[in-house]
């Protein structure tokens, strides 16, 4: 059961050929043999989870259960769970209990799913190989010398090693996309503002998106209805109406034009990668898609104006984190300004504590202008050149990453080279576009990542691409081995 795509668990439970108990059963002993392996959980819950199943298998025996009903599920440890430490893989929320869920988190609940507990991640969100974290590195399940990719690294790891149905991740820069093409997974990121950041920590406050990790389309469409809609708690959530996902994906398929940006197959690619990519394309001709080349003039600017940005706003939105009101606060202190140095210099990693002192600089007096105020003004000119395209076709498609995943370790002391890993995906986020990476191939045993863009608040159009795809293929079917 625990490579089955959760549309056939939910199918199973709706037959009540399992119970929500015995399959979160199921999940909870994988857990238990398999996380020290991976370390993909960073807080199991289980003595919830089977009141969560236990709940889910009434609902199931009275008619009120939804199609989530009894889906073993993880969140990222970077949403707010009512009860449940919530710690963004940190030393700084390590003794954090979230007092209430976020809005994510309270859909789903509400649609009936069983949470197994919270997944590892990059430390607040800033890092593209989870290596970043407090509680170590989380190990791909497809070789356990590899990273699975940041910073949904957890999420990703579980779900493609089979510890759980599914699981929520956020994308800043490619945080959801980047791991689930290095572990063989849909990984989705909605429109900006589509699904609600509320009880979301953030990072970068204009970039960040909250998706899923699943194994194919329809799972992400099954997941993303409950998820999307407005939240008045959440000033930038969109009030447009939700379709319901699953149900576009039965709708007839219609050729659609696809676009290939140019500049994304460079020498920084990877050619057995690019190779994997055309394949993945020559499935799209199958269907009846149009290819067309196209260039997206301001692309390569993208890393820059992300880490002047991301950083920018990081900076801003940690500096609640002083020791004062919660988290972590450091002991025998000369002053409250002892306080604030003391217990920020101790809580926060390597990583975080470099982006907030970039964040800083670029917003500084003198700086502002020359470095931040630039860089919104080229995150204008990708938002135009994206819109421009989507003028003549209908989807922007390319790898996902420019490699397989690499060792655990490689890229470490080399921020630039593992910045560099988001290069494909960045764009999306800094014109707050709809985008997901799916399966379509392997090099050496290692999974690889076809990315699909589409025009804001289109993701069906992405989900229904996606699902055709994954009809004609089986890439998103393929497990790791030794967690099969």
């Amino acid at each position: 059961m625990h490579t089955d795509t959760l549309t056939a668990l939910s199918e199973a439970l709706a037959a009540k050929k399992v119970s929500a108990v015995e399959l979160t059963e199921t999940f909870l002993d994988r857990i238990a043999r398999c996380n020290s392996e991976l370390n993909a959980f960073v807080t199991v819950a289980a003595d919830s989870a089977l009141d969560d199943a236990k709940r889910a298998d009434e609902r199931i025996a009275n008619g009120s259960a939804t199609p989530l009903t009894g889906i073993p599920i993880a969140h990222k440890d970077i949403f707010c769970t009512e009860g449940l430490k919530t710690s963004c893989s940190s030393r700084m929320l390590d003794n954090f209990i979230a007092p209430y869920d976020a809005t994510a988190v309270a859909k789903l609940r509400d649609a009936g799913v069983v949470l197994l507990g919270k997944t590892n991640m990059d430390e607040f969100a800033m890092g593209s190989s989870n290596e970043t974290s407090y509680y170590g590195p989380v190990r791909n399940p497809w070789d356990t010398t590899k990273v699975p990719g940041g910073s949904s690294g957890g999420s990703a790891a579980a779900v493609a090693a089979g510890l759980c149905c599914a699981a929520t991740g956020t994308d800043t820069g490619g945080s959801i996309r980047q791991p689930a093409a290095l572990t063989g997974l849909t990984g989705i990121k909605p429109t900006y503002g589509r699904v609600s950041r509320y009880g979301m920590i953030a990072f970068a406050s204009s970039l960040d998106q909250a998706g899923t990790l699943t194994r194919c389309a329809a799972d992400a469409a099954a997941m993303l209805t409950v998820m999307a809609g407005f939240d008045p708690r959440d000033s930038t959530s969109l009030a447009d109406p939700v379709p319901n996902y699953s149900a576009c994906l039965e709708t007839p398929w219609n050729a659609i034009r696809i676009g290939v940006p140019e500049n994304f197959f460079d020498d920084g690619l990877d050619a057995d990668v690019a190779a994997a990519v055309r394949d993945g394309l020559a499935v799209f001709e199958k269907l009846g898609a149009t290819i067309k080349s196209i260039r997206l003039e301001h692309i390569g600017l993208s890393v820059p104006v992300y880490y002047v940005v991301a950083p920018a706003e990081a900076s801003s939105n940690l500096s609640r984190y002083d020791g004062v009101r919660f988290g972590h606060r450091a002991e025998n202190v000369d002053d409250l300004l002892d306080l604030y140095k003391r217990s920020r210099g101790e809580g926060f990693g390597a990583e975080v504590k470099r982006r907030i002192l970039t964040g800083t600089y670029v917003l500084s007096t003198g700086y502002y202008d020359a470095y931040y105020l630039q860089a919104q003004k080229a995150r204008q000119l990708i938002a135009n050149d994206f819109k421009e395209a989507f003028t003549d076709v209908d989807l922007v498609v390319g790898p996902t990453t420019p490699t397989p995943a690499f060792g655990i370790g490689q890229k470490v002391d080399d921020p630039i080279q593992m910045y560099l890993n988001d290069i494909y995906t960045i764009g999306a986020n800094l014109a707050g576009l709809p985008a997901m990476s799916i399966p379509c191939g392997l090099v050496d045993g290692l999974p690889v990542g076809l990315q699909l863009v589409a025009p804001h608040l289109s993701e069906e159009r992405l989900l229904k691409a996606a699902h055709y795809f994954q009809l004609e293929t089986d890439w998103h079917r393929q497990v790791p081995s030794d967690f099969a």
